[in-house]
């Protein structure tokens, strides 16, 4: 199925004659594995009689020779549950990080809060990097956060100026959100431990009628398809130079970067944990990353993993 889907990335029409032979196979079990595509897949596929077949729209898979800059090897995937979900069973079975797991698709995308990570194939970045933390909880400390630095300096250099960070680890565009990151954890983080780091980038999304929350993509900002192997050079390239000075000076040394680029600095804001609700304005973060908030007049801190940040004004 995919190696048909690959002669039908170009966008024009192919016969099913001439598919067959590329494939070996009948027409009639083209015509199979066609259906196949557009169930499974959700590929809209035009079939013009005398002509043949034509996505209905040119595609572009991941592609390992686009990808052998990376820092870190990749694996690229056709279809799993979720990139952290395979990455931590890689862990489990011994693989050595630093490695990096990726997906034309997730058939169960997870966001925080165990929320569904809408994941259509072949349109977006669905990334998992693998990293080894020998000694220490500092190596942790605002690690979400220097994540967001550096989605959000890979996204800039594709040409989405107008991108901003939001307590804890989403990227916005506005207030639509456009990445999403993950963190899990595996191990003893006073010790040895193994963290995923899961990035979810909305690239040439253009429909999703599911996602219950505001979002937007890097086609719907620029108005134009991006290179999503591009995209991923990028990332890693970016994340590379971010975790470098996060191992080296510590979450301390981006905190100003992070405050300068949070969109909702200052604004006032509902944090809820749970059924608890807390209502106060922003004031920045301190040097683990955690929240400050002004509370009936006093400074409050707070951080953890289940915690959910609302604007009290959509103004």
């Amino acid at each position: 199925m995919l190696t048909l889907l690959k002669l039908l990335k170009d966008g024009r029409f192919h016969s099913g004659q001439a598919l067959g032979a590329a494939l070996g196979v009948s027409r009639s079990a083209v015509w199979k594995q066609l259906q196949l595509l557009e169930s499974n897949l959700n590929l809209s596929i035009h079939k013009v009689r005398g002509r043949g077949y034509q996505l209905a729209a040119p595609l572009e898979l991941l592609e390992q020779d686009q990808l052998t800059a990376s820092p870190w090897p990749v694996s690229i995937h056709d279809s799993l549950d979720s990139t952290n979900a395979e990455a931590l069973r890689a862990i489990d079975s011994g693989t050595a990080a630093p490695f990096v797991v990726t997906a034309e698709r997730q058939t169960a995308g997870r966001g925080r809060r165990g929320r569904k990570w809408v994941s259509p194939f072949a349109e977006n970045i669905y990334y998992s990097l693998v990293l080894r933390m020998d000694g220490g909880m500092r190596q942790l400390e605002g690690l979400s956060l220097v994540v967001g630095l550096a989605v959000l300096s890979a996204l800039r250099g594709v040409g989405i100026s107008d991108a901003g960070l939001k307590w804890p680890n989403d990227v916005l565009v506005g207030n639509k959100k456009i990445a999403g990151i993950l963190l899990e954890l595996v191990g003893d983080p006073a010790d040895v431990c193994h963290v995923v780091l899961g990035i979810g980038i909305n690239v040439n999304m253009r429909v999703a009628s599911e996602v219950d929350q505001a979002w937007t993509s890097v086609f719907l900002e620029s108005g134009h398809s991006v290179n999503r192997n591009a995209l991923i050079s990028k990332l890693n390239d970016s994340l590379l130079v971010y975790l470098k000075r996060h191992a080296t000076e510590g979450f301390s040394a981006l905190q100003a970067q992070w405050e300068q680029n949070h969109l909702w600095q200052g604004r006032e804001v509902s944090l809820i944990a749970g059924v608890h609700q807390v209502d106060g304005t922003v004031m920045g973060i301190d040097q683990q990353g955690a929240l400050r908030m002004s509370v009936n007049g006093e400074e409050k801190v707070y951080s953890g993993g289940e915690l959910s940040l609302r604007l009290r004004h959509d103004s």
